[in-house]
């Protein structure tokens, strides 16, 4: 990955997380690492943990950022979920899986996106 396309996703995962701290979420942790993966950022309010995949495009040239969390990269945040959990016990928590897309500058959050 080229430095500057780093820079723009580490720019759009900012973003996201300035937006959750803005509704009210804490960041529990984020660009978490576990075996095959990373999870961009992990929110927690109120008993329950959110799950947040960050997609930042300059263009749509590619299709809308979200089309990028297809099942296989669904199946695999999945997964890390788990593993952060069991590091992380969270009692009784709702578990919740987003997507924040930023393209062109302009942040979308999917709540819920599966």
């Amino acid at each position: 990955m080229t430095s500057s396309r780093q820079h723009l996703g580490r720019w759009g995962e900012d973003k996201a997380a300035a937006w959750y701290r803005a509704q009210g979420w804490e960041v529990l942790d984020r660009n978490w690492r576990g075996p095959g993966g990373e999870l961009d950022l992990v929110l927690g309010r109120g008993g329950t943990v959110v799950f947040c995949e960050v997609k930042t495009r300059s263009s749509d040239a590619y299709g809308h950022p979200a089309e990028a969390v297809d099942r296989r990269k669904q199946q695999r945040i999945r997964r890390l979920a788990v593993q952060w959990l069991r590091q992380h016990p969270a009692p009784a928590a709702k578990l919740r899986f987003d997507v924040a897309c930023v393209l062109k500058g302009r942040l979308e959050v999917l709540e819920g996106a599966f």
